[in-house]
């Protein structure tokens, strides 16, 4: 009978196999895996005590960088000062500190879809946000809490090529580290998740 394990493995494949190469136009509901498919806290103790490098990519600024952050159980300090500065505001031309479990959550979402061939930059639509440039959003119109913890350095959009929004979602749910957004949209680039170390929430925008 197949382990729980065996059945995390083989379903996150089949999932793999299902978005890998698919339009991230295509409708979110049409990928409604089991509960228990992204199911992190199976993760066994070697995942987490592994030096973590964190591929990022800025659509805004056109800039990339791998960047070595954690390793023998501490931050380090010169590579999270770098990945708060890719986190930055760019609209408003403003950083901060950024929470280091954001990092972690981001570092572990990748890590996990690339035990099963999926090596894709995490794209990051939104880190810090400043206080001006959130009532900008707002002001056009796009999604932006009044209370945004994105004012404080505690949340991000994201977006993984070719990994729909239902997918990237629910892995990041099952690490239970905070909320989650669910941001569907048409058109070539697709949607976003927002994801956060507030309180563990979900909701669709």
């Amino acid at each position: 009978m197949a382990s729980r394990r065996d059945f995390l493995h083989q379903g996150a494949r089949l999932a793999a196999i299902g978005v890998i190469g698919a339009p991230l136009a295509a409708a979110a509901t049409d990928l409604q895996p089991p509960p228990d498919l992204f199911d992190s806290q199976a993760l066994d103790l070697d995942f987490w005590v592994k030096p973590r490098t964190l591929s990022v990519t800025r659509p805004q600024s056109g800039e990339t960088a791998n960047v070595l952050y954690w390793k023998d159980g501490e931050v380090i300090e010169s590579a999270y000062q770098e990945l708060c500065h890719l986190l930055r505001d760019v609209n408003g031309k403003a950083s901060a500190p950024i929470d280091p479990k954001l990092f972690e959550m981001l570092w572990s979402t990748q890590a996990f879809i690339a035990r099963f061939g999926i090596i894709k930059p995490l794209e990051i639509l939104s880190g810090y946000r400043s206080p001006a440039s959130n009532a900008r959003l707002r002001e056009q119109g796009i999604p932006a809490a009044r209370q945004s913890l994105h004012l404080v350095g505690k949340a991000a959009d994201i977006r993984i090529a070719n990994l729909n929004e239902e997918v990237l979602g629910g892995l990041i749910k099952s690490f239970r580290g905070g909320g989650v957004g669910y941001y569907y949209r048409s058109g070539p680039r697709g949607g976003w998740i927002h994801a956060d170390t507030g309180l563990a929430r979900t909701w669709k925008g």
